[in-house]
């Protein structure tokens, strides 16, 4: 729901939210320049990847910031500085999870690709967005943008800086907007390149 002030009601996501978010990133990552070719056979895509977020959102909600529109229109999973994207269970149980989920190749390219981001992570104490979606049939609304200013509003109010991955160019600018700043990028083996952003503790 958004008021007509352009407001939007948020709030922090709870265990009986993951479907509706995992339904929320599956469908706003279904073409994305760099996830999608992870992910070649188009008829499988969708199951596929909806399971890889259902890991990694699940995992995130053991933090208090995954945050959420009031219909999970919109979802945005950050993890708090020092934290980790899942437990070491989780970690261990990775690529025997992947190889099961995508076979041998399309799991040893998803490792390098998790490899990439790794290497990019800034040392700096910062929360990171690790995904920020809309659902496709509320696209266009402003409610992803919405619900980033105020995940933003929550963390200057700590006095602390934030860092993402754009895997979308189309999206940099947009960013840009609510005060990221670009700090390098890296080529995706299938070519997608990955812009990396910071936005300085206010």
């Amino acid at each position: 729901m958004q008021k007509s002030d352009g407001f939007t009601p948020v709030r922090v996501a709870t265990p009986r939210d993951l479907e509706a978010i995992v339904s929320t990133v599956s469908s706003a990552f279904l073409t994305d320049p760099l996830w999608a070719p992870m992910f070649p056979e188009a008829e499988r895509r969708a199951a596929q990847m909806t399971a890889l977020w259902r890991l990694l959102a699940g995992s995130a909600l053991r933090y208090p910031w995954t945050v959420v529109t009031d219909q999970v229109e919109s979802a945005a999973v950050w993890l708090p500085p020092g934290s980790t994207e899942l437990t070491d269970e989780e970690s261990a149980g990775f690529e025997e999870f992947l190889m099961d989920l995508v076979g041998e190749a399309g799991a040893a390219a998803i490792v390098r690709l998790t490899e990439q981001f790794d290497a990019v992570r800034p040392e700096e104490p910062h929360y990171y967005l690790s995904l920020l979606a809309t659902h496709d049939a509320h696209r266009g609304r402003g409610l992803g943008m919405n619900l980033l200013r105020e995940n933003l509003s929550r963390i200057d109010a700590l006095g602390a800086a934030a860092h993402l991955e754009s895997s979308n160019p189309a999206n940099d600018a947009r960013y840009a907007s609510v005060g990221f700043e670009r700090s390098g990028e890296f080529v995706a083996e299938t070519g997608a390149v990955v812009t990396t952003m910071w936005r300085p503790a206010r």
